[in-house]
């Protein structure tokens, strides 16, 4: 099974983009690509932006990527409650194409944050909408207080309930 694993954000240093790379790796067998989105960087999307570059061929690489997998591992982070400007921005240019963006792709959607609520807004907006973008969810994690959490040092999560929900939820893509 190939999983193309990303973090819906442009933050290089990423606890999302650490918690998606993880969860990933809990299936074995499993062939996983790591994507960044910022080798997707598109100019902010408007419809006169649109009318002057027309479709952009890093939007239609990244359904390619898509296209390409069997399963999506996606870890959303936060931004005033809803997703970050640059993953809505890809999406965006990426539903040109066409409405089905995930296209029937099994789907583990997971978000983290420093604080308590572990993104736990924008999990539940993108675990709303997927289904509506042909996204097949099959499992999603919200994880609180990241740093109390993961031992960055290992790479791995520490908390053995957490573990549990990840591991289950990867489960669900056989």
């Amino acid at each position: 099974m190939k999983i193309l694993a990303f973090a819906a954000t442009s933050n290089t240093k990423s606890i999302n983009k650490k918690l998606a790379i993880y969860t990933a790796n809990l299936l074995e067998n499993a062939e996983v690509e790591v994507l960044d989105i910022n080798d997707f960087e598109l100019p902010l999307y408007s419809e006169d932006k649109q009318a002057e570059i027309g479709k952009p061929q890093l939007a239609r690489d990244f359904l390619d990527k898509i296209g390409g997998c069997d399963a999506i591992v996606v870890s959303y982070a936060e931004h005033n409650g809803s997703y970050t400007a640059a993953f809505k921005n890809l999406f965006d240019w990426c539903s040109l194409f066409g409405k089905e963006v995930y296209q029937g792709k099994k789907m583990v959607l997971l978000s983290t944050s420093t604080g308590p609520s572990g993104a736990a807004s924008v999990l539940a907006q993108a675990v709303n909408s997927s289904p509506f973008f042909a996204g097949d969810i099959k499992g999603s994690v919200s994880v609180p207080s990241f740093n109390e959490n993961f031992d960055s040092a290992t790479g791995k999560i520490t908390n053995p309930d957490i573990k549990a929900q990840l591991v289950e939820a990867m489960e669900n893509l056989l």
